[in-house]
């Protein structure tokens, strides 16, 4: 089982940024990647962006060049800068593992980014 601390989120105007960060309860190594979705009110849970154990990211096309996946490997922890932040963006961001042993996937408790006038 792997435990998964998000934090960051709130309540923000357009054009704004936030960060997210997501804390592993296990080493990052042992994951096979991480990453976020985000789900808003009465839509599918959607990928957002994600990053491998061997350092390669990969973004949904309607963030692409405002938001940007980074990982601390000492921290056991996975950011999500976002910025130029619109009201579309405004959801529930959950933070996710692949554990590497298993293929077993984990989920955290949400955060959620609003972003409104």
């Amino acid at each position: 089982q792997v435990q998964l601390m998000e934090s960051g989120g709130g309540v923000v105007q357009p054009g704004g940024s936030l960060r997210l960060s997501c804390v592993a309860s296990d080493s990052i190594f042992s994951l096979r990647s991480m990453g976020w979705y985000r789900q808003a009110p009465g839509k599918q849970r959607d990928l957002v962006a994600s990053i491998t154990s061997g350092g390669t990211t990969n973004y949904a096309d309607y963030v692409k060049g405002r938001f940007t996946i980074s990982r601390d490997n000492a921290k056991k922890t996975v950011y999500l800068q976002m910025t130029s932040l619109n009201v579309e963006d405004t959801a529930v961001y959950y933070c996710y593992v692949v554990r590497l042993v298993d293929g077993g996937t984990y989920w955290g408790q949400g955060t959620q980014v609003t972003v409104s006038s």
